[in-house]
């Protein structure tokens, strides 16, 4: 899908957000959500970075039910300056950089049904508010989310949006860190999904490799299962500083006709954690 194929509601005011009519959520959905939540909420402590954690409690999201967003941003702006605004859904590249630039994250309102408990599509609350905004209570990663907005922008005049969106979705939805002699997760599409929080860690199938901004770049990933491929960050502040310290410009102009990697490319200067064995990925193709 292409910004064209996007088409702003009637209701979505001129930067694509809506009210999030807390008040308009049923009984089910805030049960979805706390069913969500506690299933999360269970396993994470031992598997997710401490920040997120901290980020759960400083935001109070362990309340019962879907947050209302007009509240979290109330706490979240005291911590770091961050607000959550609610949109219809996917909004065109330039839409989502301007409001990552400007601190304002965006999410969508709806929550997933029954039958879409363990996967869906399009990203809903659940993914956008539990999955990515505990984190934005940190400092040096809301710094860098910023700085990923201002980049997009940048990299939608420079015609390069494929190749930095591979940088969100290899850190933000999908990064690994390393702490403690150890990894722990930190993507926000790892930490809304239950079936990946165990995958991205503990299955020999996935190759973990060190976070390069160059070869992440270079990177296809896949929208449709799990990821044959994770790279491990160092720290939030070392992210920080790769992203505002870089000049992509010219990191653009030389990947421009340098050809990319195949999702479960394993090259012979990467950094390599684990050489994944890419059975899951192999069984699924033979299943399909």
């Amino acid at each position: 899908m292409t910004d064209a194929d996007i088409m702003r509601p009637d209701d979505a005011a001129t930067d694509w957000t809506i009210d999030q009519a807390w008040d308009s959520y049923s009984p089910q959905d805030h049960a979805m959500w706390d069913h969500l939540f506690a299933r999360q909420a269970k396993m994470l402590p031992d598997r997710v970075v401490p920040e997120y954690m901290d980020g759960l409690d400083i935001l109070r999201m362990t309340r019962p039910g879907i947050p209302n967003f007009e509240e979290l941003s109330e706490r979240l702006m005291k911590a770091t300056g961050w607000q959550v605004v609610a949109v219809p859904g996917l909004v065109p590249d330039h839409v989502f950089f301007e409001h990552l630039a400007n601190r304002r994250f965006v999410a969508g309102r709806f929550i997933r049904t029954p039958a879409q408990t363990d996967y869906l599509q399009e990203p809903d609350v659940f993914h956008d508010v539990f999955g990515h905004v505990p984190l934005l209570a940190h400092p040096a990663f809301a710094d860098y989310m910023q700085a990923y907005g201002r980049g997009g922008l940048r990299a939608d005049g420079l015609g390069a949006i494929e190749k930095l969106a591979r940088l969100y979705w290899y850190s933000v939805e999908f990064g690994l860190i390393r702490q403690d002699g150890g990894l722990k997760l930190y993507g926000a599409g790892i930490v809304s999904s239950h079936g990946e929080s165990l995958f991205a860690l503990d299955d020999p199938s996935p190759n973990r490799i060190g976070f390069d901004l160059r070869r992440v770049m270079r990177t296809r990933y896949r929208i449709d299962d799990y990821q044959q491929t994770y790279f491990i960050i160092d720290s939030f502040e070392d992210l920080l500083r790769q992203t505002v310290e870089t000049d992509f410009a010219p990191i653009y102009a030389q990947l421009a006709d340098a050809p990319d990697f195949d999702i479960d490319t394993i090259l012979p200067d990467d950094r390599v954690h684990n050489r994944g064995t890419q059975a899951y990925a192999r069984s699924k193709a033979l299943s399909a």
